[in-house]
């Protein structure tokens, strides 16, 4: 039995990269919902205009505090077709995120 994290993670990102669905599925890499509502993201805008076009953001749940600033961020649009790339000196996602409420998760026995 194949394990994954998302039940319907071909269906809602239909464009989504394999290694991105693979990375997602295995619970290597985390996704998110973009907050556009609200100001801090609306200031974004001013310096990363193309993040319009964005709904969701890619990040891996790994990456510490420390290294931050190293981290890159995959910015998708509602069907995952990359819109943007952004490091953590660019920006930070605090404030910005919330849960994807239309992806249905899954637990995995190993999480």
């Amino acid at each position: 039995m194949k394990l994954e994290k998302y039940k319907n993670l071909e269906n809602e990102l239909t464009e989504l990269q394999e290694v991105l669905k693979h990375s997602l599925q295995n619970d290597v890499l985390q996704i998110k919902s973009l907050v556009k509502n609200c100001d801090k993201f609306k200031r974004l805008l001013e310096d990363h205009s193309n993040l319009h076009k964005a709904s969701y953001v890619i990040y891996s749940k790994y990456m510490t505090k420390e290294v931050h600033d190293s981290e890159t961020f995959i910015f998708i649009d509602n069907v995952g077709n990359t819109v943007t790339y952004a490091s953590g000196r660019e920006l930070a996602l605090y404030g910005i995120i919330e849960t994807c409420e239309n992806l249905i998760e899954e637990e995995l026995p190993y999480s």
